[in-house]
C-alpha cells in the first residue's frame, strides 16, 4: 500500500483500501453526504489537506468512508460550491487556496429572485447535460471556433471588468446549436440571457469585485469545451453537469444563509425596519 495522504490510503483501484475513515451511520444518503462534507472540510481547514493537494479517487473515498459513489459526488459538489475544492474533469479534484472573504450574500430582493433562478438551473441541468454530449459527437470546426471565441471574449471582458453575460450565453447557445437538433437551440434562445444567474442576482455582480466567481465559471467552461473539442461525449456531459450543479448548489447555500439571517434578526430592535434591511448574514460562495 502506498503512503497515505491525510489519512486516505493511496491505493490502486484493484487493491482494497484500509478503512482509514468510517462514515457516520445515517439513515439517508443526504446525511451521509453532509457527514463527508464536514469531515473533508475540517481536514482542509486544518491543513491536513493543503491547497493544491489532489483528493483521492472516488473509489478510494467510497472504500474509506463506506459510502456510495452518489454520496461522494454529492459531497464533492457541496465542497466545490463552498469554494474548498475544484474538479478538473479527467484530472481530479484539488484543494483550493482559502479565500479571505465570501463572494456571495443574498439580500431580500435577491432571495425572492433566486427561487426562479434555481428552477431554471434545474431545467438547464437536464437540457444542457445532454446537449453537451451530443455536441461532442456532432460539432464542426466552425462550432468549436465560435465556442472558443466566446470563452476568449469572456476572459478578456472579465479582466477588463466588462460584460461577461453575452459571451457566457453565446458559449452555451453554440453548444445547443452544435447538437444539430434545432429544438435545443430554440429553447435556449427562448430563455435568453436570463438563464445566466448573475443577470437576475444582483449580489453576484456587486460582490464579485475580485473576479473570483467569474474566473471559476470560465474554468468550468474550459472543461466543457475541452471535452467537446476532443469528441468525448461522456466527459462533456459530466463537465456540463458539474458546472450547472455547482451553480445550483452555490445558490442553494446562499438561500439557506439568507433564511438563517432573516430568522435570527432580533425582534427587539429599536429600528423596526432593521430585519427587512438584512441580508447581511453568513456569507457563502455561488
Amino acid at each position: 500500500m502506498s503512503k497515505s495522504l491525510a489519512g486516505f490510503p493511496l491505493v490502486s483501484e484493484s487493491e482494497p483500501a484500509a478503512p482509514a475513515f468510517v462514515g457516520r451511520p445515517r439513515q439517508r444518503a443526504r446525511g451521509l453526504a453532509n457527514g463527508l462534507v464536514e469531515d473533508l472540510g475540517e481536514k482542509i481547514r486544518n491543513q491536513e489537506l493543503r491547497p493544491g493537494d489532489k483528493l483521492p479517487t472516488e473509489t478510494v473515498v467510497m472504500q474509506a468512508y463506506g459510502v456510495s459513489r452518489t454520496v461522494v459526488r454529492e459531497a464533492l459538489s457541496k465542497l466545490q460550491a463552498a469554494g474548498l475544492v475544484e474538479t478538473r474533469h479527467g484530472v481530479g479534484t484539488f484543494v483550493l487556496p482559502p479565500r479571505s472573504v465570501g463572494m456571495f450574500r443574498l439580500d431580500p430582493v435577491d432571495a425572492a429572485a433566486s427561487v426562479d433562478v434555481l428552477a431554471v438551473l434545474e431545467l438547464r441541468i437536464s437540457l444542457e447535460t445532454e446537449s453537451a454530449g451530443l455536441a461532442a459527437l456532432r460539432r464542426t470546426p466552425d462550432d468549436l471556433a465560435v465556442m472558443r471565441g466566446a470563452l476568449d471574449d469572456f476572459e478578456r471582458n472579465r479582466s477588463a471588468s466588462e460584460d461577461t453575460v453575452s459571451p457566457d450565453f453565446r458559449f452555451h447557445l453554440q453548444i445547443a446549436r452544435a447538437t444539430g437538433n434545432p429544438y435545443f437551440a430554440d429553447i435556449m434562445t427562448h430563455l435568453g440571457t436570463t438563464i445566466i444567474p448573475r443577470t437576475r442576482i444582483h449580489a453576484i455582480r456587486a460582490q464579485d469585485r475580485s473576479g473570483e466567481y467569474l474566473g471559476r465559471v470560465n474554468r468550468e467552461h474550459d472543461e466543457i469545451y475541452a471535452a467537446i473539442a476532443r469528441g468525448d461525449p461522456e466527459s462533456a456531459r459530466a463537465a456540463m453537469r458539474i458546472h450547472l450543479t455547482n451553480s445550483r448548489e452555490r445558490l442553494r447555500v446562499a438561500q439557506e444563509a439568507a433564511r438563517k439571517a432573516a430568522g435570527s434578526a432580533s425582534p427587539a430592535t429599536d429600528d423596526p425596519a432593521a430585519p427587512a434591511a438584512g441580508g447581511a448574514g453568513p456569507t457563502s460562495s455561488p
